[in-house]
């Protein structure tokens, strides 16, 4: 899909939902990625050194504490999403990974809502509008940071906990539960198996995608991909499928490095 976000920026500037010149426009999104298809949106990040104070401040969506502005418009038939962000918030949220917090969080560990995730994952794999610079400096902060390790411990976290659910489940003969259990498990066990190789996203659409795009031993595609399907369940033995599943995420539990 031929990607024309550059020369939308004018467009968008006349519709007077851009500053002449931020610290940083860049796109992230599956555009960027190549997994764009035609019906794919242009998403946005717009970096500000002060709150945005254009005549269109767009929705309020949470970050944490804060808020940030959201707008949703078309260019040339494609509907872009533009998030406007503070340089300031984008400290925050990488602040609250830092190795630093890393290391000195307790009980669950660092907690970070959807839309954090979001900007951190999109600063791995942002391409630069305008000023290059920043988005460069931002990413090495990122890829300094805990992020990674965080997304990998609070996967394994989560999926040893479903196991744990879906063994306990079994036990009373309550297998529709189990059955569900384990594929949240494979989920949790899977993304933090991707995480550990610096592939991050929540978004389930992508997860064959993503794992397409990393290198590593612990399970192959095709055997991921038979799971994620349940290519081997039979509605008459879900046991069978769900005795299958679970030494799978307790060896990505074994084997993935923090």
């Amino acid at each position: 899909m031929a990607d024309n976000s550059s020369s939308c920026l004018p467009e968008l500037r006349a519709q007077g939902l851009l500053l002449d010149a931020p610290l940083c426009i860049f796109q992230a999104g599956s555009i960027v990625r190549g997994w764009g298809n035609p019906t794919s949106d242009i998403d946005l990040f717009v970096i500000t050194d002060g709150v945005w104070s254009g005549s269109l401040t767009g929705a309020p969506i949470p970050l944490g504490a804060d808020i940030f502005r959201s707008f949703e418009t078309y260019v040339q038939g494609t509907r872009c999403d533009i998030r406007f962000l503070t340089d300031r918030q984008v400290d925050s949220v990488l602040a609250k990974v830092s190795n630093e917090a890393f290391d000195s969080a307790v009980g669950e560990g660092i907690q970070l809502d959807r839309q954090e995730t979001v900007l951190l994952e999109w600063l791995r794999h942002g391409v630069a509008l305008e000023n290059e610079e920043w988005l460069n400096r931002r990413a090495d902060e990122l890829k300094e940071s805990a992020f990674g390790p965080m997304l990998v411990q609070r996967g394994l976290n989560y999926a040893d906990s479903r196991v744990e659910d879906a063994v306990g489940q079994m036990s009373i003969g309550d297998m529709e539960s189990a059955v569900l259990s384990a594929r949240v498990a494979l989920e949790y066990a899977v993304d933090a198996l991707l995480a550990s190789h610096d592939e991050y996203g929540q978004n389930a659409k992508w997860r064959a995608r993503r794992f397409r795009a990393v290198e590593q031993s612990v399970l192959p595609f095709d055997r991921y991909w038979a799971l994620e399907t349940m290519q081997t369940f039979d509605p008459a033995d879900p046991a069978a499928w769900v005795n299958e599943v679970l030494p799978v995420c307790r060896k990505i539990s074994m084997e993935v490095i923090l």
